[in-house]
């Protein structure tokens, strides 16, 4: 049986939003982070499902996110101060137990960011299309755009120069990647839309990214912790999309750097295997979860 606990909690004296599903009798822990930065955690539903298997999960919108409180100072939009919200968190929720974390896009920097100061609390890290240098992600995504079709190509080049990240021409240029490197399906689910939305209506991205995925020109642009990845020694899964937009090329740097990490590139899926690849993905991430909690 699977309860559901929902709120809010004080971490650093702002209201953040949770969400837990419980397995009965479960000391499996995972802490789930989203990205953006801005997004929410809905898109990440899919893997509620692994409380089905005995995995207590737990959800939660990051500071100025989703339905969680803005920080009351806007130079606490940081990495920094994520990594100690999300160690608050961890306490209030689960005490003295280690837990495994795992990291969606920007989450899994932040998940990175986490085990580098306190890695002494995971059990295990999942970085799913994750990175651990922004610089070299937005060069990856810039050789992407490279490969576009031109008239797309160009749009993007030109309206960047100009600065004018609203003309519809650029916009479609953007859906246009999107389509290719962010969500290969016809329809984009509910729960991801969910997240776009709130995405929009909160400041938090174009803060601390930028106007687009592509185009990180907020606080954490010159972000790049790479040189400092062989300090982990925690188990390390590591799983990107073939067709990524934070592509394979960035998750291998990551894979090479974190010793005894495990490589899963999804064949036939771009930034969302979780809904691109859904059974793939949770059985990938259910197996490397049971076997950190096998190892104890």
């Amino acid at each position: 049986m699977i309860n559901i606990e929902e709120g809010y909690r004080n971490i650093l004296g702002i209201r953040i939003y949770y969400k837990m599903y419980k397995a009965s009798n479960s000391n499996k822990n995972l802490i789930t982070l989203h990205g953006g930065p801005g997004g929410s955690h809905d898109y990440l539903i899919p893997l509620a499902e692994l409380a089905n298997y005995g995995i207590n999960v737990l959800f939660y919108d990051q500071f100025g996110c989703g339905r969680s409180d803005d920080p009351k100072d806007p130079s606490e939009y940081t990495i920094e101060r994520g990594v100690e919200e999300l160690e608050e968190l961890r306490k209030q929720i689960f005490g003295n137990e280690k837990v495994v974390i795992l990291g969606h896009s920007y989450g899994g920097a932040l998940a990175i960011a986490y085990a580098l100061k306190y890695q002494q609390n995971l059990r295990g890290l999942i970085i799913s299309s994750g990175l651990s240098s922004v610089p070299y992600t937005v060069k990856e995504m810039r050789r992407l755009i490279d490969e576009l079709p031109e008239k797309y190509r160009n749009a993007i080049k030109k309206y960047e120069s100009l600065g004018d990240f609203r003309n519809p021409e650029y916009l479609e240029a953007v859906k246009f990647f999107y389509s290719k490197h962010l969500l290969r399906l016809e329809e984009m689910p509910e729960p991801v839309r969910r997240t776009f939305e709130f995405l929009e209506k909160r400041r938090t991205y174009e803060i601390m990214n930028g106007p687009n995925e592509f185009t990180i020109i907020g606080t954490i642009k010159d972000w790049d912790v790479t040189e400092q990845l062989s300090k982990i020694n925690v188990p390390t899964l590591i799983t990107v999309g073939r067709y990524d937009e934070v592509t394979p090329n960035v998750a291998e740097l990551i894979h090479k750097n974190v010793k005894g990490s495990k490589l899963v590139i999804f064949e036939n899926s771009s930034h969302m295997a979780m809904w691109e690849e859904k059974d793939k993905y949770l059985k990938v991430v259910r197996d490397f979860i049971d076997e950190v909690y096998s190892r104890n």
